[in-house]
This record gives structure tokens, C-alpha cells and sequence, in this order.
């Protein structure tokens, strides 16, 4: 009996410890399940707490770049996109209302979508190969600071992947563009500048109604900005050419620093948006049809040399002053610096920079710093070769030697030539013109002049002493005019020019 109770005890104590080892297997496996939950969610916290600094290092760089009162303007830059609603995201529509009458829909389409292709956390989107938009729809705050510190303060390997987005047709990411693209969008970058000028009131002066055709002109500018560019054999541009291509053209920087800075409302103290247009003055509007336009007026005001910053002034047109070759030399001579406009008869419009004031003599004259250039059908500007300094020529009143206005080449193989005889000129340069190493300028290679305008762009050279009281003999002795009269000489400089009143 003993040993069989002994038994039964050890039974059901064997029974007994192993529905115990199977509970606490039960609650083991319970709570191991449930440490391995909270790790998970451990992890989780610690990536996003990691992913959120990784942005706020990001932006906080990119803020660096702002003087301590330029800061906040950037920052408040989304508070003001959005036009006073909360949300998260900037919207496409609350952009288009901000931007409305300062760039084209399709401009405005093409910064939205860049400005959505940027993954806050490292860079530009397309600068690791991804341009494709956020999961989110709209613009975070954080992307809109990376985007508004590389448009105005990033360098040309940062502001690539910007373009790159912006000139894509669709959404679709693409490693490579073409030239075609890059043309488009130049032309929307363009329009929206003049856009940005007419409506800002940055035209200096200018009258956009008494100028040229813009549109014309935006193609042009264009067509010329893209001629810059280093495609592949295959026509493609990747980001590494379109970085090289911004580093070396200075106008796509900028005219996107303009876009953004003045189509967002970004205005920062430290650094203003540029100015692209040269100050006019004394120019009668009512009764003068610029040969140039605005986005023309925007290229060539860039060529001149840096000092060359006084308003421009309009010294002769054929409008104006007639056809008159002694009108335009007295222009010509007594303004300084000057920018000669050419209109021959079959629409080609050509000229050339003089980098200080002519003077009428049988000898070349003029620096390195003078060049030529095509406006229309193309625009580009041709500067010193160096194989001679031919750079200006201008004589009137000589029997053995030319008589007018030269630039470039030689005695009558000019890069351009006006001859005394108003009317007529020639651009002779086979197959370039030795001076400037420009092509033929004009339609054809004799042609006729259908209209000239003289801009002096420069300070107005200081009268020598004693030039003040300098009279000519003609204002003095009667005698002597009359004998040139009867000998048949003609008084080119009578009607253009008063005599000085005598002293009383």
C-alpha cells in the first residue's frame, strides 16, 4: 500500500511540474513576444527620431548660407506661398495665386514640380539619379527652404539637378534632356523675366511698347543661351553638362535668382535681385520705334565691360535725326562709349560696341574691349581676336583715304562698314573678319541701310581745357564762310550747331 501511494503522489507531482513547465513555456514565449514587439517599436521611434534630424541637419545647413536677418525670410516663406491657409503642403494652385501675372502657367508648373522632386534629407532629388515626386502631395516646408537655398545661394553642381527637373517634359525621371528641352524651358524662364521687369517696374526707363517684339526676342536669347551647351554625340545633356553649362553662363543663374527671388517674394537685404536692364535716359519715347528689345537689351547690357554702368542715352536715329552721316558723326564723337544699331533692308539687325569716343582721322583707333554683333536673325556678339587692332575706323572730307565708318577687317574688306555716303554699307568677311573673327553681318554682303541708332553707353568723356570757349572760324569771320560758299564747299556742320552768343 505503501508503495503504491508513494507512486501516485510521484504521479501527479510529475503531472503537476509539467503542466507548470508548460505554463511558464506559455508565459515565456508570451513575453518574449512581447520584448520583441517593444524592440520593434524601439527601432521604429529610433529611425524616424534619426530620419528628423537627418532633415533638420539638412535644412539647418542650407539656412547657414543666410545672413541671421535673411533667415527669417526664408523660413516665412511658406506661411506666405500658402496666402494665409493652413496646411501642411504647398499646393500647385496656392503658387499659381502667389505667382499670378509674374510667369507663364508652364513656368510655374516647372518650379512646383522641382520643388517637389526634393528629398530634404540629402540633396536634390536627380542629384542621386531619383526625380521622382513625393509621395505626399504638394511642397513640405522643408523642401521649399532647400529648394529657395540652392536657387539663390547654391553653387553650379547644386543648382544642375534643379534645371534638370525643370526642363523635363513630364514627370517621368530621366537621366539625360535634350537640347529641345533645354530651349523650352529657357524660353519660359525668359518670359517670366520680362514678366517680372514689366510688372515690377524694373525696366529702368525702358518702354517695352516703343521696343521690338519680346517674343521674338525671348527666342532669340534662347536660341543663343542653348548654343553654349556641350551635349553628348547623341544630342543629351546629363547633369554634369548642364552643370558645366550654368558655370560658364552666368544668365541662366541669373535669371533664375530673379524668378525666384522676385516671383516668390524672397527680397533678402544681402543680397538684392539682380538688376539686368541698364538705366535710359533722355530718350523721346513718343517719336522713337527701339530697334532693340528687352530680352536683346538684357544680353548686351551683359557684354559691356563692368565700368561701362551710365544710363544709356540715345545720341542718333535715323527716325529722329534723318539720314544724315554728319548727324551721326557729331553722335559719334561727343558721348563717349557707344553702341552702333544697323536695320539693313532685309531685316537683319547688326552693330558694334566702341569702347570710348571716336574721333575723325584717317587711322585705326579703339581697344580690345571693342566687338561686334548679330541681333537678328541670331543673336551673338564676336570679340577681339588679337591678330590686329583694326578695332575702329572713322574719317570724313579725305580724297586718298575711306571715307566713313569702319569696325574690324581692313580698307575695304571691313567687319562692318558705313559709308559717308549714307545709305549704304558692306560686311565683307570671308570666310571671318580678321579683327573680331565675326562672319558676314548683314543680309548681304553690300547692303543699304533701312535704319541706324547710336546708344552712348558710357560717362561722357570730360571737356579738355579751354574747349569750353573754343569757337569755330565760321561763328567769327563772315568773310571766311562766304568764300567757302562761293568756292562750293559745303557747310556740313551748318543747322547743328548755334553760334555762341557774343559776351556782353
Amino acid at each position: 500500500m505503501c508503495r503504491k501511494a508513494l507512486r501516485d503522489v510521484s504521479e501527479r507531482r510529475g503531472r503537476w511540474m509539467k503542466r507548470k513547465r508548460k505554463e511558464e513555456g506559455t508565459r515565456l514565449t508570451s513575453r518574449v513576444r512581447t520584448c520583441r514587439w517593444l524592440n520593434r517599436v524601439r527601432a521604429s521611434f529610433k529611425n524616424k527620431s534619426i530620419m528628423g534630424n537627418t532633415e533638420s541637419v539638412v535644412v539647418q545647413k542650407r539656412l547657414a548660407r543666410f545672413r541671421p536677418d535673411e533667415r527669417p525670410v526664408i523660413e516665412g516663406a511658406f506661411n506666405r506661398l500658402q496666402g494665409g491657409t493652413a496646411g501642411k503642403t504647398l499646393t500647385l494652385d496656392a503658387l499659381k495665386t502667389s505667382m499670378s501675372g509674374l510667369a507663364p502657367d508652364s513656368m510655374i508648373q516647372r518650379l512646383y514640380r522641382c520643388m517637389c522632386s526634393i528629398d530634404p534629407g540629402l540633396a536634390a532629388a536627380a542629384a542621386s539619379g531619383d526625380t521622382s515626386s513625393s509621395a505626399a502631395p504638394g511642397v513640405s516646408r522643408e523642401q521649399l527652404v532647400v529648394f529657395l537655398a540652392d536657387a539663390l545661394r547654391g553653387t553650379a553642381e547644386e543648382r544642375a539637378p534643379l534645371v534638370m527637373v525643370m526642363t523635363q517634359r513630364g514627370a517621368e525621371a530621366a537621366a539625360a534632356v535634350t537640347c529641345e528641352e533645354v530651349a523650352e524651358f529657357l524660353q519660359d524662364l525668359i518670359s517670366a523675366v520680362v514678366q517680372i521687369l514689366v510688372h515690377r517696374g524694373r525696366l529702368q526707363g525702358w518702354k517695352s511698347g516703343r521696343m521690338g517684339d519680346g517674343s521674338v526676342g525671348v527666342k532669340l536669347l534662347s536660341e543663343q543661351m542653348c548654343s553654349e551647351l556641350k551635349p553628348t554625340d547623341q544630342g543629351r545633356c546629363d547633369v554634369s553638362c548642364l552643370e558645366d553649362w550654368i558655370f560658364r553662363v552666368s544668365q541662366v543663374s541669373l535669371y533664375l535668382e530673379l524668378l525666384v527671388a522676385e516671383g516668390l517674394s524672397v527680397s533678402l537685404s544681402g543680397r538684392p535681385a539682380p538688376t539686368l536692364l541698364p538705366p535710359c535716359r533722355e530718350t523721346p519715347w513718343d517719336k522713337l520705334h527701339c530697334l532693340l528689345d528687352v530680352p536683346t537689351l538684357m544680353f548686351l547690357a551683359l557684354q559691356l565691360p563692368d565700368r561701362y554702368s551710365a544710363p544709356w542715352r540715345l545720341v542718333f536715329s535715323t527716325q529722329l535725326h534723318g539720314e544724315s552721316f554728319t548727324r551721326m558723326v557729331s553722335g559719334l564723337t561727343r558721348h563717349g562709349p557707344t553702341l552702333l544699331l544697323i536695320k539693313d533692308s532685309v531685316g537683319h539687325v547688326f552693330g558694334g560696341f566702341a569702347s570710348h569716343g571716336w574721333e575723325v582721322k584717317p587711322q585705326f583707333q579703339g581697344d580690345s574691349r571693342c566687338f561686334l554683333f548679330t541681333v537678328f536673325p541670331k543673336l551673338r556678339v564676336f570679340t577681339a581676336t588679337g591678330y590686329n587692332e583694326h578695332f575702329m575706323y572713322l574719317n570724313q572730307h579725305q580724297q586718298t583715304m575711306p571715307n566713313g565708318l569702319g569696325m574690324g577687317g581692313q580698307h575695304d574688306y571691313f567687319g562692318l562698314w558705313l559709308d559717308s555716303d549714307f545709305g549704304r554699307g558692306h560686311s565683307r568677311a570671308r570666310p571671318k573678319c580678321t579683327t573680331y573673327g565675326s562672319p558676314q553681318l548683314s543680309g548681304e554682303e553690300d547692303f543699304s541701310v533701312d535704319s541706324v541708332e547710336v546708344w552712348a553707353v558710357g560717362k561722357p568723356p570730360e571737356p579738355e581745357e579751354g574747349e569750353e570757349g573754343k569757337r569755330s572760324v565760321l561763328d567769327t569771320d563772315l568773310e571766311v564762310q562766304a568764300i567757302m560758299e562761293m568756292t562750293g564747299k559745303t557747310l556740313h556742320s551748318q543747322g547743328l550747331r548755334e553760334p555762341e552768343e557774343e559776351e556782353q
